[in-house]
C-alpha cells in the first residue's frame, strides 16, 4: 500500500512485462504508408516537408522495438521521489525532489504537449543540490498535467489553465510550501503565467520560455529582429498549427490513433520534436533518441494520447488578455521556438520584468535540447527574480510532512 502523508501518496512507477511485450509486438505488426514524394538528401529540413520521412521513422520503430529499454526511466522516477494527491476530485501525479539546502525555495516546473515529466527529470538534482553553493537551491515539484502521464484522466470538463493554476497552488500548500517560484514552457508557460496573475499572494516570481503578448498590439518601434519574430509566429499559428487545431477540435477522433497506434504515437509527437528544435534535419541532432522515446513510450503506456490532448479543447486561445502579472518575471526566448513576442509586446502583461535573454540557439524544448545552459539560464533568472521580489521568504516548516 502506498505511504500517505498529509494528504500526499507515495507512488512508484511499474509498467508489466506483458505492457512491454505488447508494445513491441504491435511495433512488430505496424502497417505503414508509402514513402512522402518529397525526396531530399539529408541533412535537409524540407525532408520533412509532408511530416516524419518514412526511413526516418522505420528506424525509430526498429530502435523502439529492439534496443530501447524503458527500465532505466523508470526507475529515474522512482529515484527522484513519485507521489500523488487528489484535488478536485482528480489524482494528481508529481515528482518531488527537497533539496538538502536549509536556504532552498520551493519551484514548480511545468511541462507542455508533447512533453512531459521527461522534460525535467534531468535537471532536477542540479536544481535541488547545485554544485556552486553560491548558486540558489530549490525544492523541486514537478507535476504531470491532468490527462498526462501518470495523472488521472478528467471525466469532464473544465480542466483547463486557470483550474490547472489553482490546483498547482493546493499542490505546493499541500507539501508546505505557501510561497513558491515558478517555471514553465509551451502550455507550462501558460500555466505559470496564470499561477503568476492570478496568485500573486503565493507566487514570488516567475522564468518561463513563454510571454504571450497583447493581441493587437503596433510593430511600430520594434527591432528587425522583433519584427521577424512576429512574423515567424504569425506563419506558425497560420500554417503550421494544424495539429493544434486537430486537438482543440476534435481530440477524441486524434486520440482513437495515438492510443490504439504506437507508430501513430510516435510519429504525432517525433513530428514535433523534429520541427521545433534548433537543428538541421533531424531531433536526434540535439537530443537522444532513448529521452524521446521515454516521453513517447509514458504516453503509450498510460494510454494519455486522448486525455493530453484535450488541454488544447479546454484552453485553446484562452488566456485572458486582461490578466497582467506584477510578480518579476524573467523571460527567455530561444530563437527557434515556435512563438516569441518582442519585450515590447511582453511588457504590456508581465509587468515586473527583472532579466530578459535571447540566447543564439535553442528552440521549443531546451531542457532536453541543452540542459546546460537551461539550468544556467533557469538558475539566474529565478536569482533575479528571488532578489527583486519583495515578498519576504521563508522556508516553510514542510520538515516534519516530509515526502522524500
Amino acid at each position: 500500500m502506498p505511504r500517505s502523508t498529509s494528504d500526499v501518496q507515495a507512488f512508484e512507477a511499474r509498467a508489466t512485462d506483458a505492457e512491454l511485450d505488447d508494445l513491441r509486438a504491435r511495433l512488430a505488426a505496424a502497417r505503414l504508408p508509402e514513402a512522402e514524394t518529397v525526396h531530399r538528401p539529408a541533412p535537409d529540413p524540407r525532408r520533412w516537408d509532408q511530416g516524419v520521412p518514412l526511413a526516418d521513422l522505420v528506424d525509430v520503430v526498429n530502435y523502439w522495438r529492439t534496443e530501447y529499454d524503458w527500465r532505466p526511466f523508470e526507475e529515474r522516477l522512482n529515484d527522484i521521489g513519485q507521489f500523488r494527491t487528489t484535488i478536485d476530485g482528480l489524482g494528481i501525479h508529481f515528482l518531488h525532489r527537497r533539496s538538502t539546502r536549509a536556504d532552498a525555495t520551493p519551484l514548480i516546473l511545468t511541462h507542455g504537449w508533447p512533453g512531459s515529466v521527461a522534460e525535467f527529470i534531468d535537471i532536477a538534482d542540479e536544481l535541488a543540490d547545485p554544485q556552486d553553493s553560491d548558486t540558489p537551491a530549490f525544492h523541486v515539484v514537478i507535476p504531470s498535467l491532468p490527462g498526462f502521464g501518470y495523472s488521472d484522466k478528467p471525466a469532464t470538463t473544465g480542466w483547463g489553465t486557470e483550474k490547472i493554476a489553482a490546483a498547482w497552488v493546493d499542490l505546493m500548500g499541500r507539501l508546505g510550501y505557501d510561497k513558491f517560484v515558478a517555471h514553465g514552457g509551451d502550455w507550462g508557460g501558460n500555466i505559470t503565467t496564470v499561477l503568476a496573475g492570478r496568485f500573486p499572494e503565493h507566487v514570488l516570481g516567475i522564468h518561463t520560455t513563454f510571454a504571450e503578448g497583447l493581441r493587437g498590439l503596433t510593430t511600430d518601434g520594434l527591432t528587425a529582429v522583433e519584427r521577424r519574430w512576429t512574423e515567424e509566429t504569425h506563419d506558425f499559428w497560420h500554417h503550421r498549427a494544424a495539429y493544434a487545431k486537430q486537438q482543440a477540435t476534435r481530440p477524441q477522433t486524434i486520440g482513437y490513433s495515438l492510443v490504439d497506434s504506437p507508430v501513430g504515437l510516435l510519429a504525432w509527437i517525433l513530428d514535433k520534436f523534429a520541427e521545433w528544435t534548433d537543428t538541421e534535419d533531424s531531433p536526434f541532432e540535439t537530443m537522444s533518441r532513448d529521452r524521446i522515446l521515454d516521453d513517447v513510450t509514458l504516453y503509450w503506456l498510460t494510454r494519455t494520447g486522448a486525455s493530453s490532448a484535450r488541454i488544447y479543447y479546454e484552453s485553446h486561445n484562452s488566456l485572458d488578455p486582461e490578466l497582467r502579472v506584477d510578480v518579476p518575471s524573467a523571460i527567455t526566448m530561444y530563437p527557434r521556438d515556435i512563438e516569441k513576442y518582442p519585450r515590447p509586446w511582453a511588457q504590456q502583461r508581465y509587468r515586473q520584468i527583472v532579466r530578459w535573454r535571447t540566447p543564439e540557439a535553442g528552440g521549443h524544448f531546451p531542457s532536453l535540447e541543452m540542459p546546460e545552459y537551461f539550468v544556467k539560464d533557469l538558475q539566474e533568472g529565478l536569482a533575479a527574480v528571488l532578489s527583486a521580489s519583495t515578498t519576504r521568504f521563508e522556508a516553510p516548516g514542510s520538515a516534519d510532512i516530509s515526502t522524500t
